[in-house]
């Protein structure tokens, strides 16, 4: 397709602009890496939110990060507002500005264009109908790019992953200390863990913590497998459920660390959640629970997925449903 916007330079300046959660992140992932296959020599900066954004910052995607949530970002959102004269600055020295905002009336865009920005590629932040991963890459076809099965991919760092091996270590002394049939369990030094994450962003996409108990219990009675909990700040209602289960856990790490700790598991079971698109992003065999919101448009991607939908609430979905999953992903691997 030809090319509806000119870049001049094969070392352009590139800035990619998108809030969102932790899976819209991404999921825009695709489009971003499209950008650097395309202009390998370029400098791509990322404006957003820097907790997330850390899983693209010298990590493949992104040469530096920069935070939204700045006081000076207010005026782009006003419609003829005053704008602050260094960012404008900031703006208009980039090549080309790809922005993921949600920005209806075009009051962020038209701001932008007042900063004199060369080039500026608006995306919906809102998928409908198509997967949003390649929703995200749709508004690359303006500069002739294509993205023909976009996989979100995350590459942690060799500092992440040195994190990840002494964390996997010390989880596998407490599981050893802890085991009381070591006879019977699959406790060595190269032993690996299945990761269960039971919260997620919105209590309404989340399996019940009961249940997730058994399927706990199940894994390391019935299929001798080690699991490790995985936890963030909004997991407190998961936390008080299944603490008597005395599980090692990975709890409130940095999103590049939780990646490559996840990098590291055997299997990773969860909900439509953050932490799932993380584990599937990292090639970890990966179950994901959804209900009621729609996988045809939000569930991760990649060979190495699994989706459960429920035909309405997520407790529709049964106890031997998900264990079958998990037996025949245990098997499979």
């Amino acid at each position: 397709m030809k090319s509806a916007v000119s870049i001049p330079s094969d070392q352009p300046r590139i800035l990619v602009i998108r809030g969102g959660a932790i899976g819209d992140f991404i999921l825009t992932l695709p489009a971003i890496g499209a950008l650097r296959e395309r202009w390998p020599q370029a400098h791509i900066e990322i404006l957003g939110y820097p907790r997330i954004l850390a899983l693209a910052d010298r990590r493949h995607y992104a040469d530096t990060v920069r935070s939204i949530d700045a006081a000076a970002m207010a005026s782009f959102f006003v419609d003829g507002g005053d704008l602050n004269d260094a960012l404008g600055d900031y703006f208009g020295s980039f090549d080309l500005i790809v922005s993921y905002l949600y920005d209806p009336d075009d009051i962020f865009g038209t701001n932008l264009r007042r900063c004199r920005v060369r080039n500026l590629v608006c995306g919906s932040a809102k998928p409908e109908k198509e997967h949003a991963a390649v929703h995200f890459t749709r508004p690359l076809a303006a500069l002739g790019i294509n993205v023909a099965d976009p996989v979100p991919r995350i590459f942690p760092s060799a500092d992440d992953r040195a994190f990840a091996e002494g964390f996997m270590r010390s989880r596998r002394r407490e599981e050893a200390d802890a085991a009381t049939d070591k006879a019977n369990r699959l406790l060595t030094s190269a032993a690996t863990f299945i990761a269960v994450h039971p919260g997620s962003g919105g209590q309404h996409k989340v399996w019940p913590a009961d249940r997730w108990a058994d399927v706990i219990r199940w894994l390391r009675d019935e299929l001798k497998r080690d699991v490790m909990l995985v936890l963030g700040e909004a997991d407190d209602v998961a936390r008080r459920a299944l603490e008597p289960l005395k599980l090692p856990m990975a709890e409130n790490l940095s999103l590049p660390r939780l990646a490559a700790v996840l990098e590291r598991c055997a299997l990773f079971a969860g909900h439509d959640s953050g932490v799932t698109h993380l584990a599937a992003a990292v090639g970890t065999p990966t179950l994901a629970l959804f209900g009621p919101t729609s996988p045809a448009v939000w569930a991760p991607r990649g060979p190495r997925v699994w989706v459960l939908a429920a035909d309405g609430p997520i407790k529709l979905l049964s106890l031997e449903l998900v264990r079958d999953a998990l037996r025949d992903m245990v098997m499979i691997r």
